[in-house]
């Protein structure tokens, strides 16, 4: 596995999330209580933009249609509403984070 210069730990405060492009896949990196996360951007129900969902604790929220992942392992916690629908989506890949001094590094196959 290789490990991708992604950001610098100064970008993403505690609680917040930031899109970064790593090997033309769009991430989510996501400083969780100090401890940084990666899951791919785009939520796997229906795509939404993960990055400007909401980020509470270690569960982000899509902004599209509520499903929540969480971001240590990617694993769906919510379901998605749609109409007065819930539907249950895919779990998101999580991907292994590493901090080497000031630089978050992401690990890619």
């Amino acid at each position: 596995m290789n490990f991708v210069k992604v950001a610098q730990v100064s970008e993403i405060a505690a609680g917040s999330m930031k899109k970064v492009l790593v090997a033309g896949q769009e991430m989510l990196l996501a400083n969780a209580e100090g401890k940084f996360y990666a899951i791919p951007s785009k939520c796997p129900h229906l795509g939404g933009d993960l990055s400007k969902g909401t980020l509470s604790g270690e569960t982000v929220t899509c902004p599209r249609h509520g499903s929540k992942f969480n971001v240590r392992t990617g694993q769906a916690v919510g379901d998605a509403t749609v109409v007065f629908l819930k539907i249950r989506p895919k779990d998101a890949r999580s991907y292994p984070v590493k901090v080497e001094g000031s630089d978050i590094l992401l690990g890619i196959e």
